[in-house]
């Protein structure tokens, strides 16, 4: 990534372990596309007055050149879980956006065929 890791928590404070699994898995993306300028992660436990346990959202918005991929999955009550969940899709999405570009670029340099060339074979 050319920019750092931003990881911001709404209504929740992430431990140490929690941080380092998202880093981690951030890392991973790399594998998978080394064009990702950035990624913010967002986790965040929604205030539910008559609802049991937390519930945990993570959004994850990662730019890459042209555009952003944006993942928000469910509510999950298990944070690693959720954590999972997000970054499991984001590697899905970024294998997507990889392949189209892979795919773009190698249209690209299909050889167009020269007039001349066909006109002398005639």
């Amino acid at each position: 990534m050319k920019l750092p890791l931003q990881i911001t928590s709404r209504n929740v404070s992430l431990s140490e372990n929690a941080e380092q699994a998202i880093r981690e898995k951030a890392a991973k993306l790399d594998h998978f596309y080394d064009h990702i300028m950035g990624c913010r992660v967002l986790v965040e436990s929604p205030h539910r007055h008559q609802h049991q346990g937390n519930q945990y959202n993570v959004r994850l918005d990662i730019t890459v050149p042209g555009s952003e991929i944006v993942i928000k999955r469910e509510e999950n009550e298990d944070l690693y879980v959720a954590i999972r969940d997000a970054f499991d899709a984001a590697q899905r999405k970024v294998k997507d956006f990889s392949s189209k570009q892979k795919a773009v670029k190698g249209a690209e340099r299909i050889p167009l065929v020269d007039p001349s060339a066909q006109q002398a074979a005639e």
